[in-house]
């Protein structure tokens, strides 16, 4: 699958020539699109709350910008041109194009993202622009013209609300057509404009900042640590300086964060929890009438079971990761979990107990649920 996506090309291939390197463009990467989305059903996930979207457009040379929610009244009151509504997380609202995200497996799914999906009519454009991550730009239904640069020229529009290069020297132009496909490393300026109406289906890559990451690993320390003893100071002598703050109280201080360590088994619990957890925007239902776990039980020896589309399950040597939080589930049920992780589904089949009740307490937050018929 993986080598029609790349045009012929052996995954091994592309990471070692491509990724992060140097564009490709993938001409018929797509095929076999099962259900193309189309202006109403994407409008109308733009017209959700607890659906992040945006509507950007060009008039008289100036940029604008809304977020939604939309009001279905906005789309009617849009011109024939110019204009560019975007969905993100599509991938958690529709099955077959979190299918098709998850095509991308020769990459691990902590670098997963989502899969934005973008519709423009002619001349329809966010502007020249360059994305600090790795992305592929799919095209799906009409054609649009895409020009990029090396230079990413690093000097944005004053005043704009969105982030669009002043400068913008193209060295390279195509026009791509349904089911083509655009690989871009980080920091590829590049320029889109539809020149008919169609979609751009971009599959971004996670690829968080080291300041981010600091700053997470710091909040997990605060919860994991436990560290001994109080400040003392018993052979205090007198001041003459009370508003002094001395050299030997923060030479104190200093020693007592010097006892802040972690180590490695630290570092990978930070990390399954950090690359699992939710974007802020994400919530899980339970089962409006759960099944009792019998019923439930039946239900995956019969037909399977799969993770909601905005689970994130994740593994290491030792632990399951699920949704932000470490799975308590016993290393019997691990090579199972493990394929779960892998394939997001199991197939019908006869799981031991242990395993079952893993899944059960998993389908009870909403996290999977039973293959359907």
């Amino acid at each position: 699958m993986s080598e029609t996506l790349l045009g012929g090309m052996t995954p091994t291939r592309f990471l070692a020539e491509y990724w992060q390197k140097q564009p490709l463009l993938i001409r018929g990467a797509v095929t076999d699109f099962p259900e193309p989305m189309d202006l109403p059903r994407l409008s109308a996930l733009a017209r959700r709350d607890d659906v992040e979207s945006r509507l950007i457009e060009c008039r008289n040379g100036r940029w604008h910008l809304e977020h939604g929610p939309f009001d279905a009244r906005r789309f009617r009151r849009l011109p024939d041109s110019d204009w560019t509504l975007l969905v993100q997380n599509v991938n958690h609202l529709v099955p077959h194009i979190a299918e098709l995200l998850y095509r991308f497996d020769f990459l691990p799914g902590y670098r997963l993202d989502d899969l934005m999906i973008s519709y423009a009519p002619p001349g329809g454009s966010v502007g020249p622009h360059y994305d600090s991550y790795d992305v592929f730009l799919l095209q799906v239904g009409g054609r649009k013209r895409w020009q990029i640069s090396s230079d990413d020229a690093g000097n944005f529009v004053e005043d704009a609300p969105i982030r669009v290069l002043r400068d913008f020297n193209p060295e390279q132009e195509w026009v791509l057509e349904h089911g083509d496909m655009l690989y871009l490393p980080p920091k590829y300026a590049h320029h889109g404009v539809a020149l008919d109406p169609g979609m751009t289906y971009s599959i971004g890559f996670r690829a968080p900042r080291v300041q981010e990451i600091a700053g997470k690993f710091l909040e997990f320390l605060q919860d994991e640590l436990v560290l001994d003893g109080m400040y003392a100071d018993p052979d205090r002598t007198p001041t003459t300086a009370p508003g002094l703050i001395d050299p030997a109280f923060i030479g104190e201080i200093g020693k007592m964060l010097r006892h802040i360590e972690w180590d490695d088994e630290m570092v990978a619990r930070f990390v399954g929890r950090y690359f699992t957890e939710p974007k802020p925007h994400v919530f899980f239902e339970p089962p409006e009438a759960a099944l009792d776990f019998d019923v439930f039980a039946a239900a995956v020896t019969a037909r399977g079971v799969a993770l909601d589309l905005k689970t994130q399950l994740l593994y290491d040597d030792s632990r399951i990761y699920l949704n932000g939080e470490e799975l308590d589930a016993g290393p019997e049920t691990h090579a199972v979990l493990r394929k779960l992780a892998d394939r997001r589904a199991l197939p019908p089949g006869d799981y031991d107990d242990a395993v079952l009740e893993a899944l059960y307490t998993c389908y009870d937050y909403g996290y999977l649920h039973p293959v359907q018929v």
